[in-house]
């Protein structure tokens, strides 16, 4: 609640936090314009695999050619790490080995990193966290994303005392969608593919089956020590209204196996209503009061609880994504804290087919034609060798996988032990610690 007079404090000082940015997709380019109203804040250096496309990104930010050519510009995001123009790193290319590689290189030389790419995160979080830790610095989550605020919610409750028993996010999602392809989902999705002509079918097709809920649910447990399902996600229908009922354990009649875990929900009544007063863009948090002491100020407060008013609820009905990147730069620059950091490896996204494949099939990544992200609990994930979503791209089977199915390391051709790999294995060696 202080992070503004810290910065104009640096800012008066002639010191101010310098950032530098990996990507200039759709997040890099919202924080981009932002950065241009941070006084004290500073994008000192851009790295993407075309400088002449970062530059135009800048000008479409409203930067002025003084500006742009002030700013260091480079192709490489390891070469950005590397720089001492920069304190404080963003990873925003949302290629999981790219993300690893320049995290990695961040840390070597003692540079903050905020990852923005999830897919990396899924991957290998809490390896490369371990990996900050260790070197003094600070692996953030970023804010704006839903990972990092939902954290903020839950880090909210329980140093307010309350005992979690669901944290997540809102999406638009049916029962069928994990089936969709690049070829159906704008339908969907809710719009033709003449009005979406910009945008990359696959990333759409990401956000609509399910492996992008599946991977933001995965860093909110894996940076809040929260259980995942055993069964997945359940998309529950559910508005602001409900989520105090909804979101409480079965043994008190919600839809929980357990209290304690993520959970997405839907915009969306299973026949295709929309859901009153829905969730889709924002975050919650459902807790518990100690007692019945507590429970009557729940009333007192006119908070919205379930029937017995033991069980409450918090959310922020929106994100707006890369505007809101500067609270992670500036926590993580001038109070060395993380905006949501992954410590735990409680959920994993592993590779589900989205058809019958046969020996031969190509898996095709996130987004793809083949497969789709499950949400899945780490030690099971593990235990069972399933291949994770993030590196399920380029794989041919060596045996068939059912519809349905999670993809095993036993099913596809051996992946090359790169660096990639190496920090895998780092992850895959925390599960079932917390």
């Amino acid at each position: 609640m202080n992070l503004y007079a810290m910065l104009q404090a640096r800012a008066d000082e002639g010191r101010p936090v310098r950032a530098g940015l990996i990507g200039t997709g759709k997040f890099g380019a919202m924080f981009l314009a932002q950065v241009l109203t941070t006084r004290g804040l500073e994008l000192t250096a851009v790295a993407d695999l075309s400088p002449d496309r970062a530059k135009q990104a800048c000008r479409n930010a409203g930067w002025t050619e003084e500006r742009i050519a002030a700013t260091a510009f480079v192709e490489r995001g390891v070469e950005l790490a590397s720089s001492d123009l920069v304190d404080v790193v963003i990873d925003a290319t949302g290629v999981p080995a790219v993300g690893i590689e320049n995290a990695l290189a961040a840390i070597e030389h003692g540079k903050h990193i905020i990852m923005v790419n999830l897919e990396a995160d899924a991957i290998a979080g809490p390896a490369l966290a371990a990996r900050a830790r260790a070197a003094g610095v600070v692996y953030s989550l970023a804010y704006g994303d839903q990972p990092a605020l939902t954290a903020e919610l839950v880090d909210w409750a329980r140093a307010s005392g309350f005992e979690v028993q669901a944290a997540g996010k809102g999406t638009k999602f049916l029962p069928h969608f994990p089936q969709v392809t690049p070829d159906t989902v704008w339908e969907e999705f809710g719009m033709t593919r003449e009005q979406g002509h910009d945008v990359n079918p696959r990333m759409l097709t990401s956000f609509t089956d399910g492996t992008k809920s599946a991977i933001e649910m995965a860093a909110i447990a894996n940076a809040c020590n929260l259980g995942v399902p055993k069964a997945g996600l359940s998309f529950h229908p559910c508005g602001v209204d409900d989520l105090a009922r909804v979101l409480r354990p079965r043994s008190a009649g919600g839809v929980l196996e357990t209290s304690g875990v993520v959970e997405s929900l839907s915009s969306l009544e299973r026949d295709g209503r929309p859901v009153f007063r829905d969730l889709r863009w924002g975050v919650y948090v459902t807790f518990q009061a100690p007692s019945a002491f507590v429970a009557e100020q729940f009333a007192y407060c006119h908070l919205t609880t379930d029937p017995s008013g033991t069980y409450a609820a918090m959310y922020k009905p929106y994100h707006i994504v890369g505007l809101e990147l500067g609270i992670s730069i500036l926590s993580v620059a001038l109070r060395g804290e993380p905006t949501g950091h992954t410590r735990w490896f409680r959920g994993d996204v592993v590779a589900t087919a989205k058809q019958d494949l046969a020996p031969g099939d190509e898996l095709d990544g996130e987004g793809g034609f083949a497969a789709y992200g499950r949400l899945m609990p780490a030690e099971d994930s593990v235990a069972r060798g399933a291949v994770p979503m993030g590196l399920a791209h380029g794989v041919k089977l060596l045996r068939p996988v059912a519809r349905g199915e999670v993809v095993t390391w036993d099913d596809v051709t051996p992946l090359p032990n790169d660096l990639t790999m190496q920090l895998r294995r780092e992850t895959e060696a925390l599960a079932g610690a917390r």
